[in-house]
């Protein structure tokens, strides 16, 4: 590796649609300095420079290039790769473009759908086929290894290094001994925190409210779907746009960003001994290692501590615990023995397990952490960095623009459960959502805190021509039979049990009924399956295999299909039962029935929405 003797740096790229990817690089990122590498870059795939100006991207110029890619819904890319996917499908790229250039890929995925780390594995494909050569065999991660993706990043890291301690051992100059990178994480935070004096500032500057969030959404309605006390909460909620121009198509999502509770916002600027009144700017060192998630402008200030911390920093959620990195820099500042060499441990190969059951098990919040080592004081620039920025929410839109072409309906599904430990979690945003009521925000929603996500179905989707079984798109058809003929909408709806889990039921019941569109005169369809509601469980695909000539014709013509729900089984299980349908109707052989299936999703004929 001449070149990176020569100091090229070392670039890591991510592509990441969560924020996981992201933890991921900035890891390798940080290991690469603690091994003596100081030209160590991370960048998110769309900031690097692949095709502008009519000059070619500088990636044939690297020497050594770690990609971290997540997966995302089933089996595809996040946003910001599609850029770069795109610029490396290009048929001019010869089969020795990437020539000389080393490369590592670690993919994060989950096994509970069915692509497993689908991009990372593509990329790897892809860079190979130009003639990159690999430093190391690929590593992919998976949430549901009991320490998620820790669990295949640690190993594979250990290699990394080792391999490149021995191929350029003047850069990597600790690639085999095992670091103790405390003090070295902390030489370059990444964010710095200037403090002004309150008689220097100008008007309207004071808060991160006010001024810098229009006022946008009223909310107009929000009520309870699901029988009190069934053991699940469901919420409806409509929000009316008070400003024009509101645009949305079926298929898009509203980003919800949720408030936090004040007394937890109150705990933790204690625990943390600040000034909640003092005025901060909190800007990034270095533009390259900006996180996605990192504050807009209107939020890095002037702006009040305490603003900064309610509406930047996820300091009570159990989704974004912390990780072992954080650990590595408390057990820096904590000043009592017992906690440093218990945070030690718990940032040592072998307090992994018990790591996992402290923290990944119990889903333990920043605020608690920091708690449970009250000799910790860490400066609020190591506080902003450790802690998880606060992030949008994203839920599916369950109206229709035809329908209620002002409105944004939500179905919110209250998240909550009970750890090993007997606590009692919840989700931030679900539950925040669920507790609001349209008299305690007279005056609508900042409109800076929800955000329309386009994440539109193919277009088809909504031909009105088209056999599309979709339930999500039932009240734009309806909506769409009053002014034209439409297609018919065969749909298949499950749930545990009729009296507690069967949503909208009014809603499916008239559109199935006098005409509607699930109704016979109208050529649909609507079936439900209650799988607890009998002895022996039913699911949809037992509906399905009863409705089999039914669902092969209408497959024949050309219909689409649309499956959403949890990803463990459910897509699996209807896929298999759709090609028992091809194969027992003797459209193609039982062999090829996954082929022909294949070849209705590569058409985009086959969309799965699930989630875990």
């Amino acid at each position: 590796m001449q070149a990176m003797e020569n100091n090229t740096r070392f670039l890591i790229l991510y592509a990441s649609q969560t924020g996981n990817a992201l933890d991921a690089a900035e890891r390798v990122w940080r290991e690469a300095e603690h091994r003596g590498c100081p030209a160590a870059v991370v960048l998110s795939m769309d900031d690097f420079p692949w095709y502008k100006f009519f000059i070619f991207t500088t990636l044939p110029n690297e020497e050594a290039v770690v990609f971290v890619v997540s997966t995302t819904g089933q089996g595809d890319i996040p946003d910001s790769m599609k850029i770069f996917w795109r610029f490396l499908l290009q048929k001019n790229l010869s089969q020795n473009w990437l020539k000389g250039v080393r490369y590592a890929v670690f993919g994060l995925g989950d096994s509970g759908y069915q692509k497993i780390n689908f991009a990372a594995k593509k990329v790897d494909k892809r860079l190979s086929d130009l003639g990159g050569t690999p430093i190391i065999e690929r590593s992919l991660g998976d949430d549901q290894h009991p320490l998620g993706y820790e669990g295949a990043l640690d190993p594979w890291l250990s290699s990394l290094w080792r391999i490149l301690n021995q191929m350029s051992p003047r850069v990597f100059v600790r690639g085999i001994a095992d670091v103790d990178s405390a003090t070295e994480i902390l030489v370059h935070p990444k964010f710095q925190v200037i403090y002004h004096e309150a008689d220097n500032l100008l008007p309207n500057s004071s808060s991160a409210s006010g001024s810098h969030l229009i006022q946008s959404y009223l909310m107009i309605k929000n009520h309870l779907l699901t029988r009190v006390g069934c053991g699940k909460d469901v919420c409806h909620v409509e929000f009316e746009a008070l400003s024009p121009g509101m645009r949305y198509q079926v298929g898009d999502a509203l980003e919800v960003l949720p408030s936090q509770d004040p007394s937890a916002v109150e705990a933790f600027i204690q625990r943390c001994n600040l000034n909640p009144d003092s005025h901060i700017t909190v800007l990034p060192k270095c533009v390259e290692i900006e996180s996605p998630g990192f504050p807009s402008n209107a939020l890095r200030g002037p702006v009040k501590l305490r603003s900064f911390v309610e509406l930047t920093m996820d300091i009570a959620s159990a989704s974004p615990r912390p990780r072992r990195a954080h650990l590595q820099v408390m057990r820096f500042f904590a000043t009592a023995e017992h906690e440093k060499e218990r945070l030690q441990y718990f940032a040592s190969p072998e307090g992994r397990n018990d790591l996992y059951q402290y923290n990944q098990k119990e889903r333990r919040t920043v605020l608690e952490v920091l708690e449970d080592f009250p000799s910790v004081q860490l400066p609020f620039e190591w506080l902003v960095q450790l802690v998880p920025p606060l992030k949008t929410r994203a839920f599916s839109i369950s109206s229709s623009p035809l329908a209620h072409p002002k409105q944004v309906h939500l179905t919110v599904s209250v998240v909550s459960w009970k750890t090993p430990y007997k606590r009692n979690r919840s989700g931030l945003c679900s539950t925040w959502l669920a507790g609001l009521g349209p008299e305690e925000i007279p005056y609508g929603l900042a409109e800076a805190l929800f955000l329309l996500l386009h994440q539109h179905f193919p277009s088809y989707l909504l031909d009105p021509e088209l056999d599309v079984p979709l339930f999500a798109f039932v009240a734009e058809r309806e909506s769409q039979s009053t002014s034209e003929a439409t297609a018919p909408i065969l749909f298949f709806f499950g749930c545990r049990n009729d009296e507690n889990d069967f949503l909208y039921r009014d809603f499916w019941l008239s559109h199935a009924q006098s005409g509607g569109v699930l109704s016979e005169e109208k050529g649909g369809g609507f079936f439900v399956a209650f799988s607890r509601d009998q002895p022996k469980k039913l699911y949809v695909q037992h509906k399905m295999e009863e409705e089999s000539q039914w669902i092969l014709s209408l497959l024949s013509s050309g219909t689409a299909v649309y499956i959403a729900g949890s990803s463990t089984k459910m897509p699996t299980d209807v896929m298999s039962c759709i090609e028992r349908i091809v194969a027992k109707e003797g459209v193609v052989p039982k062999d090829s029935a996954v082929r022909w299936l294949r070849a209705l999703e590569k058409a985009g004929k086959y969309h799965v929405e699930a989630w875990s």
